[in-house]
């Protein structure tokens, strides 16, 4: 005896097969029955359904008193089956339509509506499933890899259960198992995978800023960026980083480190400066001679020519420091040649003293 080999079917071949099946069974009974009046009609070679089932209305055109009488289930949303002309003639002889096939190739084909399940509703799914593992949806950023959508019955409201979700946190990486219902559709599983990414607004570079460079004011802007990005440090207002220079290149779209930024600089390093010591009703000038660098806002060291005191000031403007009367010199370098601090020496200050009333 000669085994045939099996052949697997997918759900939708098993479906058609099962349509085919009740539509020769209705031929089978039609051949079995007594003739019944028939009635003139014409053949529907093509047929949208508007239902779950097919109906003899959808075959023929002025069927007659059994129009609406229903033949079998029809196709899934958004697919299609075809009768052949063996079927329909056995299906008019059975309700007594008045119509006979021209030849083999007189055929019915039935198609029926469908639309896609909706990313968005799959994704309002899959935020609420992350919202239950804590982490805030509307900060994330989600992407569904592969999407194929069930179809559904056009006027079908879907319902959404996820079955299993797992997500990791690190890498973003998540897959979930979902359960769809929908009047009028059978019910379907659906896999997906895809990324859920925890997202921050940050100050970010419009284009690359280059060591050297300047911050103008329409150098930075807030950003949405992910959240792994983020370091300590970095800026949280784009005003805080106007008028700054660059340390080191910041590529476009990249937060912006507050240890990237410096302020230019104001007095340059071996610079004559104008020093300024004020007190209450009394402003004094004179000039000194700038040890470091710096800029606005900075504290840096300056040699007084006349007394070869160093003292501490604060950059104010370009080539222009502003020292306090109640703060201590930094005397010349010692034997050990670290600089110490102690009480004025009678001359810290010698130069001023020699300087005019502003």
């Amino acid at each position: 005896m000669t085994c045939l080999p099996q052949v697997s079917l997918t759900p939708a071949q098993m479906h058609d097969r099962a349509i085919r099946r009740a539509l020769t069974a209705a031929a089978f009974f039609a051949a079995l029955a007594t003739t019944t009046p028939a009635y003139p009609a014409a053949l529907r070679s093509e047929a949208i359904l508007t239902g779950a089932d097919v109906r003899l209305s959808d075959l023929f055109d002025d069927a007659g008193p059994q129009a609406n009488r229903i033949l079998g289930p029809g196709p899934a949303p958004g697919g299609r089956i075809v009768v052949e002309s063996a079927q329909l003639a056995a299906i008019a002889r059975q309700f007594g339509v008045a119509w006979r096939p021209s030849g083999p190739a007189d055929r019915a084909v039935l198609e029926r509506p469908g639309r896609a399940l909706p990313r968005d509703l799959v994704q309002a799914a899959l935020r609420t499933a992350l919202e239950d593992t804590g982490i805030h949806s509307t900060d994330t950023e989600m992407d569904i890899a592969a999407y194929t959508p069930p179809i559904l019955a056009p006027d079908a409201t879907p319902e959404i259960a996820v079955e299993q979700f797992d997500h990791d946190r690190d890498s973003g990486r998540f897959s979930a198992v979902l359960a769809i219902t929908a009047h009028g559709s059978p019910q379907n599983r659906l896999r997906v995978t895809g990324k859920a990414v925890e997202m921050a607004d940050a100050v970010v570079a419009t284009r690359r800023l280059t060591p050297g460079e300047t911050i103008g004011a329409g150098d930075l802007r807030i950003g949405r960026i992910r959240a792994s990005l983020l370091r300590d440090g970095a800026l949280r207002r784009a005003d805080q980083g106007l008028g700054m220079t660059v340390r080191h290149s910041i590529p476009a779209g990249q937060p912006v480190p507050t240890a990237e930024l410096a302020r230019p600089v104001m007095v340059a390093r071996g610079a004559t400066v104008m020093m300024q010591l004020e007190t209450p009703g009394l402003a004094l000038s004179g000039q000194a001679q700038a040890l470091d660098a710096g800029g606005i806002g900075e504290r840096i060291r300056v040699l007084n020519p006349s007394s070869r005191a160093v003292l501490e000031a604060e950059v104010i403007g370009p080539d222009r420091v502003r020292v306090s009367r109640e703060s201590a010199p930094i005397l010349p370098p010692n034997r050990g040649g670290t600089p110490v601090a102690s009480a004025p020496p009678p001359r810290a200050y010698a130069q001023f003293s020699d300087s005019a009333i502003r």
